[in-house]
């Protein structure tokens, strides 16, 4: 997974707390502590795959397009990072030409399917909030300060 898709999670989990007002993308920045521009991005990425809508004029902004219980781990990363493949031939069945000379290809896309399956049962409520039902806050601060570094996680 990329950072912009960390990002991403981040954001959707902050709009899935925030009810079914629209934030500006401003807003959700500041809230975030992500770059303006970086939140834009995100945002415009997630309203193009359908998982955010916008709303235009004085009182609009962005708004998950559904409840966060219907929205799937597995559609958050086909909107930031595309279809999951663990490999190349894990995309499709029939998309690579050494599929029939292959002796790992089919263990890669039961692999692959068994990964979306279990994406597909995590919803983004359950990505925002923890067993207990208390909100589990990601300082997503920490991560843009310090690549390559944990995010630090606060029970709130």
């Amino acid at each position: 997974m990329s950072r912009l898709t960390d990002y991403g999670t981040g954001v959707l989990a902050y709009l899935a707390g925030t009810g079914t007002k629209p934030q500006s993308a401003s807003g959700v920045a500041e809230q975030t502590g992500l770059p303006a521009a970086t939140v834009s991005k995100i945002l415009k990425s997630l309203a193009r795959a359908g998982l955010v809508t916008s709303h235009r004029g004085a009182q609009g902004g962005y708004a998950l397009s559904r409840p966060a219980e219907e929205i799937t781990a597995a559609e958050v990363l086909d909107a930031l990072e595309g279809p999951l493949a663990l490999t190349e031939c894990a995309t499709e069945l029939g998309s690579c030409e050494l599929e029939s000379l292959c002796l790992v290809g089919t263990a890669w896309q039961r692999i692959n399917i068994a990964i979306r399956g279990a994406l597909e049962e995590i919803s983004l409520a359950e990505l925002a909030s923890m067993e207990t039902g208390r909100r589990l806050r990601v300082d997503l601060r920490t991560l843009v300060s310090s690549p390559g570094r944990t995010a630090r996680l606060e029970r709130g």
